[in-house]
């Protein structure tokens, strides 16, 4: 049994290794036969073999799901060509040379003629005609269209693909699979279209030598074999029909399976079930059909047959109905059952990341059908994270909340409230940022996202309210700006580790030696996260994820402080901080710390080898933070309409930070070593410790 098994081993790998050497082998052979005379028993086995290939062919056509999956039809169509034409030549040499060209073609040539010589030329005359004129033209003007429109259609395919991999719908992979399909199928339908006129070639040269093959045969027969005229027109021309037929049937076989070919759509099933399935898919249709059958029973026409169709139509339309019926009960009894059968308790373990909840009355803004946008609104707000920020905000649940005022809308981070606001649908918010010539009369309120004073106006007062230079918003901008903001907030909390790792991963296809380098070998994933959020808590984007694994990965050796290694890495994104802050003056307005408050924060700093801690009496604390509280508000209208930075030296930055923090959170702080050249600092005054303070 081994020995057995090793034999076919043996056999199957000496098959695998040559079996690439089949075609030029044959190819080259079909040299020797035009060369070679053949005996008639071999020739008999060529020409079965001949229609065998076509049948196979046409069959393998009807079973693929699409024109890419026979990629190498053109290449067979020439070849399948070439040998017919072969065939045709040795076969022409035995009909003039011998008067007998085998089995096969003489039992062609007598059975399709029934014994008469009239019959033969016209059964040959008509499978010419179809040939000729129906398929060979038809599959070649389709081949032709078919590769025109591809060819145009390329452009927009690639800018479809480049699409979605922007969008990041499809990874790099499936964006290179499917230009690479693209590519394919232009070449598919153009190597098509130069191949479909070696198949109408093909058909002229089939009658050329059927005629060439009568011409010569009653030549031979008249003057080598003194033959009667009638005698050599019989046995020739009957021989030449045969020799005609055997070729001429797989040519148009061929030509069948070409134009499927080229008219196949992209399907998953084979062209015998999506072709009765569609041809079944509307009963009323068949209904319509045998109606009209049993109309024209009425008719002098046969009515046995006619009764039969429409009786058979009317059985196959009740049939589907029937099954249409049961598959529709199925599915309605499936999702009924889905719906009735409890959820699971597991899933209510794990609360939504963010949840928007709204009142009954901003319905309308979530509902596509009333012509709320919102939810299109908070994709691109996600959008907008991404690329300002640099992480991807986990999706939104929206529910309505019966708790809620109608007009009132909340969010939630992990099933915990973090923001809450009232909206007006229908109007328009006009936000006072201190510029307004003239109050409007409205309903007052605050503008949930800065607490800017604003009223809340109809729409039909935008251009009176633009004109007194209000800013002016609508009532879903409203509330997408308020989460936006939520989001700026609470970034670091959604910055969860199974999101640093999709990170890191995006890291990875792009700068695969430094991930390497840094992950796992100098800092885990935790710490990384812990860097993350740190930079986050203070508004720092984390877009630029691979300066800030070099920076952590060149100190990390040193110390593993979380504190000094966000330090460090605020240092290397110095010019995306100037950036961030600059206002639209393109100036970079400030105020500073009196030296002394900044040397009391220095020695006030306890360092150990568990980490620093701040060790500041808390009267003090409180009075630098009224003290820089009172110069931001002071200085608020000078910055270009937003709040100024603190400047302070490298060492005490974060704790200034966090002094502030609870009061000022969206003030930020920057160190002296952070403002890189070329951007331009404006100083408005220094915090300075005073007795009132």
């Amino acid at each position: 049994m081994a020995i057995a098994n090793l034999a076919n081993s043996k056999v199957s790998q000496g098959v695998t290794k040559y079996h690439g050497m089949l075609v030029p082998v044959g190819t080259m052979s079909l040299i020797l036969v035009i060369l070679i005379p053949l005996p008639t028993g071999v020739m008999d086995f060529l020409l079965l073999g001949n229609i065998t290939l076509a049948a196979v062919v046409l069959l393998t056509v009807m079973y693929i799901g699409g024109a890419l999956e026979f990629s190498s039809f053109p290449s067979l169509l020439l070849g399948m060509t070439l040998f017919r034409l072969v065939l045709n030549t040795a076969t022409t040499r035995l009909i003039l040379t011998q008067a007998d060209a085998g089995v096969v073609i003489d039992t062609f040539g007598s059975f399709v003629a029934s014994g008469s010589l009239a019959v033969a030329i016209i059964i040959f005359a008509i499978i010419v005609v179809i040939q000729f004129v129906v398929i060979t033209k038809g599959a070649t003007r389709i081949a032709e269209v078919a590769a025109r429109f591809t060819l145009d259609g390329m452009p927009g395919k690639q800018m479809a693909v480049d699409a979605d991999l922007n969008a990041g719908t499809i990874s790099e992979e499936e964006a290179k699979r499917r230009r690479q399909d693209i590519t394919r199928e232009a070449d598919f339908y153009g190597a098509m279209d130069g191949a479909s006129k070696f198949v109408r070639g093909d058909a002229i040269a089939g009658i050329v030598i059927t005629l060439i093959n009568i011409l010569g045969g009653i030549y031979v027969g008249l003057v080598n074999l003194n033959l009667t005229f009638f005698d050599t027109l019989r046995r020739f021309t009957i021989l030449t029909i045969g020799d005609g037929l055997v070729s001429q049937i797989p040519a148009f076989i061929i030509s069948i399976a070409a134009a499927m070919l080229v008219t196949r759509s992209a399907s998953k099933k084979n062209l015998g079930e999506e072709v009765l399935g569609q041809l079944t898919g509307q009963p009323i249709a068949l209904i319509m059909a045998g109606v009209f059958l049993f109309t024209l029973s009425w008719t002098p026409l046969p009515k046995i047959p006619l009764g039969i169709l429409a009786i058979s139509l009317f059985a196959i339309a009740y049939m589907l109905k029937e099954v249409r019926t049961q598959r529709t009960a199925a599915q309605e009894n499936a999702q009924r059952a889905k719906e009735s059968k409890p959820p699971p308790i597991e899933q209510f373990l794990a609360p939504d990341p963010m949840e928007l909840n709204v009142g009954y009355g901003l319905i309308k803004l979530v509902d596509r059908k009333q012509g709320g946008d919102l939810l299109d609104r908070i994709a691109n707000t996600r959008k907008q994270m991404a690329q300002e920020i640099g992480i991807i905000v986990p999706p939104i649940r929206i529910r309505d909340d019966i708790v809620l005022q109608p007009n009132e809308f909340s969010v939630k981070i992990k099933g915990l409230e973090i923001g809450r606001g009232d909206v007006m649908p229908d109007h328009i918010l006009a936000i006072d940022t201190g510029m307004v010539s003239e109050r409007l009369n409205g309903v007052e309120t605050k503008e949930p996202a800065f607490g800017l004073p604003a009223v809340w106006l109809d729409a039909d007062a935008r251009h009176d309210a633009e004109h007194r230079n209000y800013t002016v918003v609508e009532c879903p901008s409203v509330v997408i700006t308020y989460l936006t903001e939520l989001i700026k907030q609470h970034a670091d909390e959604l910055l969860t580790r199974q999101e640093v790792n999709r990170l890191i991963d995006n890291l990875r296809q792009h700068s695969p030696k430094l991930v390497e380098e840094v992950v796992g070998n100098v800092l885990q994933p935790g710490e990384i996260q812990n860097v993350l959020r740190a930079l986050l808590r203070e508004r720092v984007p984390i877009r630029d994820l691979e300066t800030i694994l070099e920076t952590i990965g060149n100190w990390a050796q040193r110390t593993k402080d979380t504190d000094i290694l966000t330090e460090y890495s605020r240092n290397a994104l110095a010019r995306t901080l100037c950036n961030t802050e600059r206002a639209d003056d393109g100036k970079i307005h400030c105020i500073t710390l009196d030296p002394s408050i900044e040397e009391l924060i220095g020695k006030s700093v306890d360092r150990s080898e568990h980490g620093s801690v701040l060790a500041m009496p808390p009267e003090l604390q409180r009075r630098i933070v009224a003290a820089t509280k009172a110069k931001v508000e002071e200085t608020m209208p000078l910055s270009a309409g937003r709040s100024p930075i603190v400047l302070c030296s490298p060492q005490v930055r974060l704790w200034v930070r966090r002094l502030i923090e609870g009061t000022l959170s969206t003030t930020a702080v920057l160190s002296y070593n952070e403002i890189v050249r070329g951007f331009e600092v404006e100083s408005h005054g220094m915090v300075v410790l005073t007795d009132e303070a």
